[in-house]
């Protein structure tokens, strides 16, 4: 069971003012980076459609070569192009489930029922749950068994209400993350500066703030699963 499932996003509109949007490319490339070496990837999204990419990430592939490598790899093109979707997986063949970021998720993973039984099932089994900036909207509406909300009770962080309002985009956002969260139960916390990282583990949720904590959630993870699997 050595596979962890990358959720990303179909979504491609950014509010009413026909901005573009979609997985922001780091939070896909840093993450799979740190856990490549050691763990298959299937990567996943609410919709069997070609994945889009939020055009403001695309800079990261000309001045980072590590992003370029990864954006141009032929094997996560093709899984970007046809991603997997939850109703042709099952959540019994992973470690762990990881959702990426980008404004799109905003509005396709709070909602989506398959993904939220799918996380549910792998944190109850002793599996790894993790997000990074918009990403933990994917979490917002996660229940578990006995109906509380898997958020209630963590330490958790993910995309603030001022990162937001520096990009100019609070208006565009169809909620505030960060309250929402902490609707959920989750004590969020934020870093004192905005778009550095800040990675918060909480048992075996793993959170990160913003494009910068793709690679430490990646790191986290890889070190949790390498330690569930060395004391089982």
């Amino acid at each position: 069971m050595n596979k962890i499932a990358i959720i990303v996003t179909n979504h491609q509109t950014l509010g009413n003012r026909g901005k573009k949007t979609g997985l922001w490319l780091r939070e896909l490339t840093d993450f799979y980076h740190e856990v490549k070496d050691e763990f298959e990837v299937d990567i996943i999204s609410p919709k069997a459609e070609k994945v889009p990419i939020d055009p403001r990430s695309l800079p990261a592939a000309v001045i980072n070569g590590r992003t370029r490598h990864y954006y141009l790899d032929k094997k996560i093109q093709r899984q970007l192009d046809q991603p997997l979707t939850p109703d042709q997986v099952k959540a019994a063949d992973y470690a762990a489930i990881y959702f990426t970021g980008g404004h799109g998720t905003m509005w396709d993973f709070p909602d989506n029922k398959e993904l939220q039984r799918m996380t549910a099932n792998i944190y109850e089994k002793g599996g790894v749950v993790g997000a990074v900036c918009h990403g933990p909207s994917g979490l917002l509406n996660v229940r578990l068994s006995d109906g509380s909300p898997l958020l209630a009770g963590h330490l958790a962080t993910g995309f603030s209400d001022l990162e937001e309002k520096l990009l100019g985009l609070y208006k565009d956002i169809p909620f505030s993350l960060q309250h929402e969260m902490k609707e959920r139960g989750a004590h969020v916390q934020i870093a004192q500066l905005p778009l550095e990282s800040c990675v918060i583990e909480s048992g075996r949720l793993i959170t990160g703030q913003n494009p910068a904590s793709a690679a430490g959630v990646g790191e986290k993870m890889r070190e949790q699963l390498n330690d569930i699997e060395r004391y089982a």
